[in-house]
């Protein structure tokens, strides 16, 4: 289960049990932090909290902050700098070194557009979008608001604030296009504000192919970072959702019909039947498609022969080697059970996903997070907690 739908979940008590809260989110980090723009915590009017804004080090505070606000019915934003070693008000010891600035908003459950009810429209309807939320706005007493919202779909849909829809909605477009949240100072008809540009992703699909015992722990570990996995596999004894309760769907496939399918072509592809003539027939039919990942379970004798029997050419066999087809599959971990491959597996996708080569982060100079950015020499000295 993502994080998202455990907020949904916790949302949807808290209302029907007409328990107030508040949403607490991560509009903009300059420097390290735990979590990244866009992290999120539900707290309740008793202080039940879903979901995190950190490591644990803000949450203290921001809770007793969220708190406030829903007394208050207004939206604070609250500004942390953790690489204070002496502010004992939220514990953060040497902290993370960086700026955190949260937005703390009371949530109207009649309201069909806060932000909880903005996020499941995208759940819903699961493609890429960009939420955009405004979270500083200028002293001028203009009708642009803190907290007010836009939220634009990869088909051009549009949902939140009208007064804001034209500026935002372009900006939004343009995040969408480079693929990486932000924050901008946008003008308004409303005036100028400040905003966070978020890019909303759906789950990473995965689709196995192989139902054996060793793709359980697989699916197990794929469901539980919020995949979308399904199972194919052409035996009814085994290709069954009682032995894969995670998996969203459970396709009995036969050899002879893979070839008649359809393999979606954003998915991430792993072969795990232990079945030559199924991984043959897969890969025939993956190979065409523009799937970024395609793993194949065995040695590369294996993925040599095979190769040769679709009658790749050398160049062909060199380019699909060499940048979609990972065999042996997974990352060098030292695997030998069925977990701790399973755990190479997601690794080596979720590296593939993020565009990363696998390495030590000890090992690295660069930033951890791509889109981290360093603390300007004003944003630092102006850093405070203040509400």
């Amino acid at each position: 289960m993502t994080e998202l739908q455990r907020l949904l979940l916790a949302y949807d008590r808290h209302r029907a049990d007409a328990r107030p809260c508040a949403l607490a989110t991560v509009v903009e980090v300059l420097g390290s932090a735990y979590r990244r723009p866009g992290a999120r915590m539900l707290v309740t009017e008793d202080g039940e909290l879903t979901g995190a804004i950190s490591g644990g080090c803000l949450e203290g505070d921001a809770r007793q902050r969220a708190r406030q606000a829903i007394f208050r019915g207004q939206p604070a934003l609250v500004t942390y700098d953790t690489r204070d070693e002496d502010d004992p008000r939220h514990g953060l010891g040497p902290g993370c070194q960086g700026v955190v600035r949260i937005l703390l908003e009371p949530l109207r459950f009649d309201a069909p557009d806060n932000p909880i009810e903005l996020l499941r429209g995208f759940a819903q309807h699961p493609e890429p979008a960009v939420l955009a939320t405004v979270f500083e706005t200028d002293a001028s007493g203009l009708r642009a608001a803190v907290g007010q919202r836009l939220l634009l779909s990869a088909t051009g849909a549009v949902r939140g604030t009208p007064l804001l829809a034209s500026p935002l909605a372009q900006a939004a477009l343009d995040t969408l296009a480079q693929g990486q949240s932000r924050v901008l100072n946008i003008e308004t008809d409303a005036g100028p504000v400040r905003a966070l540009l978020e890019i909303l992703t759906p789950p990473l699909r995965l689709v196995v192919y192989g139902a054996g015992n060793d793709a359980q722990p697989l699916v197990r570990l794929a469901a539980s970072l919020g995949w979308h996995v399904a199972v194919v596999d052409g035996r009814p004894n085994l290709a069954t959702p009682a032995r894969f309760p995670e998996a969203a769907e459970v396709r009995i496939v036969p050899v002879r019909e893979l070839e008649t399918q359809s393999p979606d072509p954003a998915a991430y592809h792993v072969l795990l039947s232990h079945n030559y003539a199924y991984d043959l027939a897969a890969l025939q039919t993956l190979l065409p498609t523009a799937a970024p990942y395609i793993g194949l379970l065995g040695p590369r004798a294996k993925a040599g022969r095979l190769l040769e029997e679709l009658e790749l050419s050398e160049a062909e066999r060199s380019h699909v080697l060499g940048h979609r087809l990972h065999s042996p599959i997974g990352l060098s971990l030292g695997g030998e059970t069925p977990e701790e491959i399973a755990l190479a597996i997601v690794a080596e996708v979720q590296a593939v996903k993020n565009g990363r080569a696998p390495r030590h982060l000890r090992d690295t100079t660069a930033s951890i997070h791509a889109d981290s950015p360093s603390i300007p020499a004003q944003a630092a000295a102006n850093a405070v907690i203040s509400a």
